[in-house]
């Protein structure tokens, strides 16, 4: 089994001068502790207008900086918000493939639609037709990413004419695909499911049960090659002294209060919340997750009874959540240290062996699903593009009538005005 820390860079609002910039550094230095720990995977939201929920609202910008502070740990989009309305196809697979090419081909390609009212209606996502917009979007994302030229494309949510997209990715034909949280849907597109839900052992074995089960019997990919593979969320704190695991714990529960907040029953004025007042009057009511069979807080034995049995639900990748509220961040980085001495080392044993049999195993289904898929054909001839034969830089005749030049001088020196 596999880990990744994943990062909403949250802050609870309201916002002193130097917060921000403080969670940045502080998440790039996690990151990069990650990386010399041995951890796999680090996971990075796009998320907009949450205030209190995420800063992460441009995450290739500080992925970039990730890369460049890491060596080994694989460059994680937890996801990029794909349908048009969130940004045009070919920037989304500029962005991945520049971040590709920047890490040294370290870049997992998380996607999803996004299903929040401040994010959807800020953008002008039809919360109707956001799946089938993302799914639209995201097909041609992967084709721009593997064509040369992309032959152009009129859709029902974008229309492009023929382009090359550049650059192309370092991995080849582009970087594993994701998506978010829905194993059915993930599979049935050959994505890895990103499952952001925190479950046990007896849920997370439905969930892979189900994803495998879709795979095998139902896939058509929706990219250029199928990433099988499943994960699931826990949230993260490890302390040698279960108590005081617990009390740094209780920070997390930040992390259900604003998904309530946002997603389901909150009442949210942009610009003047007061998020860690409004949580601290209501954080006993939820659940100790210290002593949940869903979360992994408490000593090192404890957190790898609750690994156990994921991974014998045969997840193959875990979410650590493990930074929300004001949790200190020196405490923050030990807990991620104890971790990876003391936890990780029996789950990664015999990790290369158990995805070789996995992949043997869905060889012919991957086969199978790869010949079903239906490619954007190339057409017959390449157009040719003409430019428009002007450019802002070289002045023209008004440039220079502005400045009083006479028209025997603009004569002189052979300008012509735009219509003349």
């Amino acid at each position: 089994m596999k880990f990744g820390v994943f990062y909403e860079v949250q802050l609870p609002t309201p916002h002193l001068a130097g917060d921000e910039g403080r969670m940045f550094r502080e998440a790039l230095e996690h990151v990069a502790l990650a990386d010399r720990l041995g951890i796999h995977h680090m996971w990075a939201v796009e998320h907009h207008f949450l205030e209190d929920h995420a800063l992460s609202s441009a995450p290739e910008v500080w992925l970039g900086a990730a890369a460049a502070r890491t060596t080994n740990i694989r460059i994680g989009h937890g996801i990029v918000c794909t349908p048009p309305g969130f940004s045009h196809p070919a920037r989304v697979a500029e962005r991945i493939a520049t971040l590709d090419q920047v890490s040294g081909g370290r870049v997992d390609f998380g996607t999803g639609e996004s299903s929040s009212r401040m994010e959807l209606e800020g953008f002008g996502v039809d919360v109707e037709t956001k799946r089938a917009a993302y799914l639209e979007a995201l097909e041609q994302t992967c084709n721009m990413m593997v064509m040369t030229p992309y032959p152009g494309y009129d859709g029902e949510f974008f229309s492009m004419p023929c382009r090359n997209v550049v650059p192309k990715p370092e991995q080849k034909p582009h970087p594993p695909l994701w998506e978010a949280g829905k194993p059915d849907v993930a599979a049935r597109h050959g994505m890895g499911c990103l499952g952001f839900n925190v479950v046990g052992g007896k849920q997370a074995k439905v969930m892979v049960d189900q994803y495998y089960r879709t795979l095998e019997e139902d896939c058509l990919p929706i990219g250029h090659a199928v990433n099988a593979n499943i994960s699931v969320l826990a949230t993260l704190h490890c302390h040698p002294d279960a108590d005081v695991a617990r009390r740094n714990g209780e920070h997390l529960k930040f992390f259900g209060y604003t998904i309530g907040k946002y997603y389901l029953n909150g009442r949210v004025q942009p610009g003047r919340g007061r998020s860690w007042e409004e949580f601290l009057a209501v954080k006993d009511q939820f659940p100790e997750i210290g002593d949940s069979p869903t979360s992994a807080i408490g000593t090192p034995e404890q957190i790898r009874e609750h690994l156990r049995a994921l991974q014998a639900a045969g997840v193959d990748q875990v979410l650590l959540m493990h930074q929300a509220g004001r949790l200190d961040h020196d405490a923050n980085c030990r807990s991620l240290e104890l971790f990876a001495r003391e936890v990780m080392p029996e789950f990664v044993d015999g990790e290369d062996e158990r995805e070789a049999a996995k992949a043997e195993r869905l060889a012919p289904a991957i086969a199978a699903a790869l010949a079903r898929k239906v490619h954007l054909p190339m057409p017959s001839e390449i157009p040719v593009v003409e430019p428009y034969g002007r450019f802002s830089h070289f002045p023209s005749a008004d440039d220079y009538a502005i400045e009083g030049t006479s028209p025997e001088t603009i004569a002189a020196l052979g300008l012509r005005t735009p219509t003349g």
